[in-house]
């Protein structure tokens, strides 16, 4: 099963970056690969985590692709956990963390581990979803440059 992982220090504070994180309704406008994204549902838990339900729509060429995740966002601990529900993958985990290192910076942790059910769809999508998935920390972290304003390494 492919899996990715990084961990990259940002120059921004664990709560701007689970938040940019959080709305996942943005990802069409700069997350690679996603040209769409509908959150279906959304439910406050007792332990005070949000969990969405979202339909997200990856694009490459002509291949065009829809899955359903729960996505809980634990804002208490600074994690966001994204499970796979329904589409074309027999498997699909996705962890955020953010870890404060200081004033306005953090540790940004990502992992995912995916399997496409298909034989023919992984063979058409799986270098370029390993490639996309390699620009993810790069694509957030410009994110977050373009709506907090761009931040120098404290000296």
């Amino acid at each position: 099963m492919p899996k990715f992982s990084s961990k990259r220090r940002v120059n921004h504070s664990a709560t701007e970056m689970f938040d940019l994180v959080a709305d996942v309704e943005r990802y069409p406008e700069f997350v690679p690969l996603c040209s769409a994204l509908k959150v279906r549902q959304r439910m406050a838990k007792p332990d005070g985590t949000e969990v969405l339900v979202a339909d997200m729509t990856v694009s490459f060429k002509l291949v065009k692709e829809s899955f359903t995740s729960r996505v809980s966002l634990d804002r208490a601990n600074l994690k966001i956990l994204v499970e796979y529900l329904q589409g074309p993958f027999s498997n699909l985990e996705n962890r955020w963390t953010f870890e404060p290192k200081g004033e306005g910076v953090c540790d940004v942790g990502f992992f995912l581990s995916y399997e496409f059910k298909s034989r023919m769809l992984a063979l058409l999508m799986g270098s370029m979803f390993d490639a996309a998935f390699a620009r993810f920390s790069t694509a957030f972290e410009k994110r977050a440059d373009a709506i907090y304003g761009r931040k120098l390494a404290p000296s």
